[in-house]
């Protein structure tokens, strides 16, 4: 258990310090890193699905798995390519919101795609998370479109992740197949109309952008593994760790202003966590190791 516990921390808080990563590529933008993430990252798990044996996995996907994987590899580009921008555009707390709002998300995709039934305290916490967005948006002014937009996607990316009936590094890779072409046609672009930034930008920047990859991979690794040591009960209160780390960089590191109705907007949101947290340990009195491996979930 200590050591899941000890994967769990490193992969959320690795997930929790890419705002630091991502501004190092600039002046790449956000489509070119989302484009050599895609690439470097199948390159890492083309080595490791490799590893596993689990190429026959992916030839003999039926095409219904194909369909539903091409579902998850455009909500998860989605998610990444919003990310990325989020963070170099000066929205980190705003991201972090939306990271904090997908538990309550996906508790509400529960009621509508699956018909689950809440409990009061479930229903609270949405009806709070829901009273947050209402505030920081008539107090910014704007809908907070980072925060929904990664939240839906990311949701929506567990939901079908759900029902995908491969091991996670050969769905991982099969995802990574699906947006390849599209990211080295964008990279091809890039490159014959002089906006790539892959050269003329010194042996770092092509090394940090390769490295992406690496990045990508590694937590997911290290999640994979905490993922069959630990009860999913303490695998769900780990995830905060990445969205306290991603607030905290937002507003300690790079000085992002917190209004007085955007910090009322946050406390709603992690009372309704705490509630929604409450919930879910009532309901979850196992403690020994989660059977069913989650969907690997990339925060970012």
């Amino acid at each position: 258990m200590r050591r899941g516990v000890l994967y769990g921390v490193a992969a959320y808080l690795m997930w929790g310090l890419f705002p630091l990563y991502w501004p190092l590529l600039e002046p790449a933008g956000a489509g070119e890193i989302l484009a050599h993430r895609i690439l470097w990252s199948l390159v890492v798990m083309g080595v490791v699905v490799t590893a596993l044996l689990q190429w026959r996995v992916i030839r003999g996907m039926a095409g219904r798995t194909w369909l539903m994987v091409v579902a998850a590899s455009v909500l998860i580009s989605i998610n990444w390519g919003v990310y990325i921008f989020a963070v170099n555009a000066g929205h980190v707390v705003e991201a972090a919101l939306g990271y904090f709002v997908i538990p309550l998300f996906s508790v509400l995709l529960g009621v509508v795609v699956f018909h689950e039934r809440l409990q009061r305290l479930q229903w609270a916490a949405v009806g709070l998370g829901a009273c947050a967005v209402v505030v920081i948006a008539v107090a910014g002014g704007r809908i907070p479109w980072v925060a929904m937009a990664l939240a839906g996607s990311f949701g929506l990316y567990g939901l079908v992740k759900k029902v995908i009936p491969l091991p996670p590094p050969a769905s991982l890779t099969s995802e990574g197949l699906v947006l390849v072409i599209p990211a080295i046609a964008f990279l091809t672009l890039l490159q014959l109309h002089g906006r790539s930034t892959l050269t003329g930008h010194g042996n770092g920047h092509v090394v940090l952008l390769v490295a992406s990859g690496v990045v990508t991979v590694v937590p997911l690794l290290a999640f994979g593994a905490a993922a069959r040591a630990l009860p999913l009960s303490v695998l769900g209160l780990l995830q905060y760790l990445t969205p306290v780390v991603q607030f905290l960089i937002g507003v300690l590191w790079l000085g992002e202003k917190m209004s007085g109705a955007r910090w009322v907007g946050f406390g709603l949101v992690w009372v309704a966590l705490i509630l929604l947290s409450a919930a879910g340990l009532r309901r979850s009195p196992d403690t020994g190791p989660h059977r069913a491996t989650p969907p690997d979930g990339r925060p970012e």
